[in-house]
């Protein structure tokens, strides 16, 4: 099993939560500062940003590995939109391994969030 931190349309009552339907809910989870996400269209980019204070809110689940190569697949990894990269977590998850999707185009006019992603 995988773990998958989701900050976006992925959480609880949002509008791609069907994709971790075979997933298990493993807690609530903050990155630490560094952290923060953008809108990009219609939805959130995380993305690395040396001045945030506040990091970012969202939700680990533990997945298979093949609801993650369907996350991989809506989150455009081949296509370059965005990676999968290992995460830092406050606890409970500090000591886990845990990968986040991070959004790798430009952040130049697009609107900061901040922390948590309204869902």
């Amino acid at each position: 099993m995988n773990l998958v931190f989701v900050y976006g349309t992925l959480k609880h009552a949002s509008s791609n939560h069907h994709f971790m339907a075979s997933g298990s809910f493993a807690g609530n989870a903050q990155t630490p500062p560094g952290f923060t996400l953008y809108e990009i269209a219609g939805y959130p980019g995380m993305v690395r940003e040396e001045g945030d204070r506040e990091g970012v809110r969202g939700e680990v689940w533990s997945v298979d590995d093949e609801c993650l190569a369907d996350l991989d697949v809506l989150e455009g990894v081949a296509e370059g939109l965005y990676s999968r990269e290992a995460v830092p977590l406050g606890p409970p998850f500090e000591k886990e391994a845990v990968e986040a999707y991070f959004y790798l185009k430009g952040t130049d006019g697009r609107p900061r969030i901040g922390p948590e992603w309204p869902g």
